[in-house]
C-alpha cells in the first residue's frame, strides 16, 4: 500500500534530503581541498629544495679551492708545486674544508702508498730495506736522545718536546699521530709538534733534491738519504719521486720500513710517561703495501696495469701535499712557537748532515 505523507512531513522530508545533499557536496569538496593543499605543500617542498641545491652559492674560495685540486690531479703540476699553490691558499684565500683536511691527508696517504706498492720489487725492496736498518736504528735512538736533551735545554714542555723529537726519527706526522694517545698529549700539544714538522718538511720537498745533484748523489744515496732525514712519508716519497724511479723505490721501503718503529717507540713512551690506558695506533697500510709490492712481483698483473696504478698512487701523493700545504694557515704557525721551531730545525739539521754522511761515507 502506498505510504502517503501529510503536507508538513512532505516538507520536512525533502528538508532532511536537501540539507543531507548539501552536507555531502560541501564534505567532498573541504576533502579535494584537503588533498590539493598536500600535494601543493609537498609540491613546494620538493620545488624549494630543488632551488635550494640549484641556487647554493659557491664561494670564490671554493672555486678556487677545487681547480686547484683539479690541477694537483694533472700530470703538469709537480709535487713541490702543489704544495707551494696548499700554501699560497693557506696564507692569502683560506682552506674552505679546513675541518676535513687532517683526515682526507691521513687516508690518501695511506692509499698512496699502497699504490706505490704496484710498481716495486720485492727483491730490490729487501736489498734497500738491509742497506738501511742499521742507520735507521742508529738515527732513531740519536734522534731521541738529543731531542730529549735539547727539549732540557730550551726549557720546552715535556710531550711537546718529545711528539717533536719521535715526529723527526720516525714518520713525521703519523708517529705524532700514533703517539700522542699513548703519552695523552693534549690538543696544543699536538698541533704545536705537528705544525713544526710539516713547516720543516715543506723546506725538505724543495732543498733536498737540489742538495742531491749539487752532490751528485746516485739514486740509492738520495732515497736512503731522504728516508731517514725528511720527517713525513709524503714528503719522503715527493722529494724522491722528483730525484728519480730508483730513489724513489729505495726511499719509499726504507721509509715505511721505519715506520714500523712505531709500534716499540710506543711501548716505550707508555713505559716513560706512566701510561697504561693510551692506545697504540698500528701503522696497517705498511702490510698492503708489502702485498702490494708482492703481487706486482709474482703474480701476472700486467705492467700496463701496475702502470696506471702507480700513476693514480703518483697524483694522490701530490693532492696530499697540496692538502697538507692548505694546512698550514698563519694560525697553525703562530701557535708553533720559536723554542719549538728551534728545537726541530736543530734536530734536522743534525740528522741531515749525520744521515748524508754515512750514506756517501758507508754506503
Amino acid at each position: 500500500m502506498m505510504q502517503i505523507y501529510t503536507l508538513p512531513e512532505v516538507i520536512d522530508h525533502h528538508f532532511f534530503q536537501f540539507n543531507y545533499n548539501s552536507f555531502k557536496d560541501k564534505l567532498c569538496i573541504l576533502k579535494n581541498k584537503e588533498i590539493n593543499m598536500k600535494e601543493t605543500a609537498q609540491a613546494a617542498t620538493t620545488q624549494k629544495k630543488v632551488k635550494g641545491i640549484l641556487d647554493r652559492s659557491i664561494t670564490t674560495r671554493e672555486v678556487i679551492f677545487l681547480l686547484a685540486v683539479v690541477f694537483c690531479l694533472s700530470p703538469f703540476i709537480s709535487p713541490p708545486i702543489a704544495l707551494l699553490m696548499g700554501l699560497v691558499i693557506a696564507q692569502f684565500i683560506g682552506h674552505p674544508y679546513l675541518h676535513l683536511n687532517h683526515k682526507a691527508t691521513h687516508i690518501l696517504l695511506q692509499i698512496s702508498v699502497v699504490g706505490l706498492g704496484f710498481g716495486m720489487n720485492v727483491s730490490s725492496a729487501l736489498k734497500a730495506g738491509k742497506e738501511g736498518v742499521l742507520f735507521t736504528i742508529v738515527s732513531i735512538t740519536g734522534t731521541l736522545i738529543i731531542g730529549f736533551l735539547m727539549g732540557k735545554f730550551l726549557k720546552i714542555e715535556k710531550k711537546t718536546s718529545y711528539l717533536i723529537s719521535t715526529g723527526t726519527a720516525i714518520c713525521g706526522g703519523s708517529a705524532i699521530a700514533a703517539i700522542s694517545p699513548v703519552i695523552k698529549a693534549q690538543e696544543k700539544q699536538i698541533s704545536v709538534a705537528l705544525g713544526t714538522i710539516f713547516i720543516l718538511n715543506s723546506i725538505a720537498l724543495f732543498l733536498f733534491p737540489i742538495i742531491g745533484h749539487a752532490l751528485n748523489l746516485s739514486q740509492t744515496q738520495f732515497g736512503m738519504w731522504c728516508a731517514i732525514a725528511i720527517h713525513d712519508t709524503s714528503s719522503v716519497v715527493g722529494a724522491a719521486n722528483k730525484y728519480g724511479s730508483n730513489a724513489l723505490e729505495v726511499a719509499t721501503t726504507v721509509k715505511l720500513a721505519r715506520a714500523l718503529w712505531i709500534i716499540p717507540v710506543a711501548f716505550l713512551s707508555a713505559f716513560a710517561f706512566n701510561s697504561k690506558s693510551g692506545n697504540i695506533k698500528i701503522p696497517w697500510f705498511i702490510g698492503l703495501f708489502i702485498l702490494a709490492m708482492i703481487a706486482n712481483t709474482y703474480l701476472p698483473l700486467g705492467s700496463n696495469i701496475s702502470h696506471y696504478i702507480v700513476y693514480i698512487a703518483k697524483a694522490g701523493l701530490t693532492l696530499t701535499l697540496f692538502l697538507i700545504g692548505c694546512g698550514l694557515s698563519r694560525k697553525v704557525l703562530v701557535s708553533v712557537g720559536f723554542k719549538p721551531l728551534i728545537q726541530g730545525i736543530v734536530l734536522w739539521v743534525i740528522i741531515s748532515v749525520a744521515a748524508l754522511w754515512a750514506v756517501t761515507m758507508l754506503a
